[in-house]
């Protein structure tokens, strides 16, 4: 059986350890995995790039290289993420069509959503109005890869797809209290309470509803997308939404791991942010109706477990 060589652009982040964690239940025999990180070349410089692709010789790629900033910064530098953004999925993709690539899969974001939108969301809503303004230079960037992909196929016949996240967490996420998303964001705090004997402070009511996806879960999800997924249009990845969970929820099965007995505090002068973001994994269901997630309580300890044993080394 000939070799599958599958490369992984941004394989040092979040979702590329989920993937590495997920193949250690189900790696193929004839598969040869490699995760690359910034260090190994400037994807938005097509001679460096372009080495990689010589050095490996892929036969397929999962994309998930990208710059993003926290959301001030979004803001600050919309344009900016804009351009690098399409730099990269421009170098990464058209090398992948010269280098014939059998299928890349590459990662999205639900932010490439339009502002104004019912929910829940699903793979049908992505054009019906713009992102938010807040961070629409990386939004629109993203979307742009879906764009990519159809005309690629169209012209090239070239099996170009992508997936689309829910808020994921787990190892090796960012655990920044200012530039990191929701559940990681938490662990660190209460790792500080905990650590300090402060209060744990929660910022807003605690109500609003989030659908939450383990990094390991991703992982396997992302490689069935690339070993089965016909598609070329994307895919939402994420926990069934009757498992969607209040922040409040969130923050009781953080501190019961962390084993956390002081004072939770509401800071109400915080906004509270969206109320839900919902997504409908409809299609992922027809495909898999079986799958398992990871329950939320487990997901939260091992990923509470890992923080205490790397907090040292921990990005944050």
């Amino acid at each position: 059986m000939a070799e599958t060589v599958i490369m992984v652009t941004g394989g040092s982040g979040l979702v590329g350890h989920g993937i590495q964690l997920a193949l250690e239940e189900d790696k193929k025999p004839n598969e040869k995995w490699i995760f690359l990180s910034s260090k190994d070349a400037d994807l938005r410089d097509r001679e460096a790039t372009k080495l990689l692709f010589e050095k490996y010789n892929p036969t397929h790629v999962i994309h998930l290289a990208a710059v993003i900033k926290a959301l001030s910064n979004n803001m600050e530098d919309n344009c900016k993420l804009l351009r690098v953004n399409c730099q990269i999925n421009d170098v990464v993709l058209d090398l992948c069509k010269e280098y014939k690539v059998q299928k890349v899969v590459s990662c999205l974001s639900t932010c490439i959503f339009p502002d104004k939108i019912t929910y829940p969301i699903d793979e049908t809503l992505i054009y019906n109005g713009s992102p938010h303004s807040s961070n629409y230079g990386y939004s629109f960037a993203k979307r742009m890869v879906d764009v990519m992909n159809h005309v690629y196929n169209d012209q090239y016949g070239c099996h170009f797809t992508s997936v689309i996240p829910c808020n994921i967490f787990g190892p090796h996420d960012n655990f920044s209290l200012t530039e990191g998303n929701v559940m990681p964001g938490l662990i660190h705090k209460a790792y500080l309470a905990k650590r300090d004997d402060q209060p744990f402070v929660i910022c807003g009511t605690g109500k609003p509803l989030r659908q939450f996806i383990y990094s390991v879960d991703l992982g396997r999800l992302i490689i069935w997308v690339l070993r089965e997924y016909p598609e070329i249009k994307p895919i939402i990845l994420a926990a069934d939404e009757k498992d969607e969970i209040s922040i409040r929820d969130a923050t009781e099965l953080v501190i019961k791991a962390f084993g956390y007995k002081g004072k939770i505090v509401h800071d109400v002068s915080k906004s509270d942010g969206q109320f839900r973001k919902t997504a409908s994994i409809a299609k992922l269901r027809k495909y898999l109706p079986d799958f398992k997630f990871t329950p939320t309580k487990q997901a939260i300890e091992e990923t509470v477990d890992w923080f205490r044993k790397n907090y040292e080394t921990a990005k944050k």
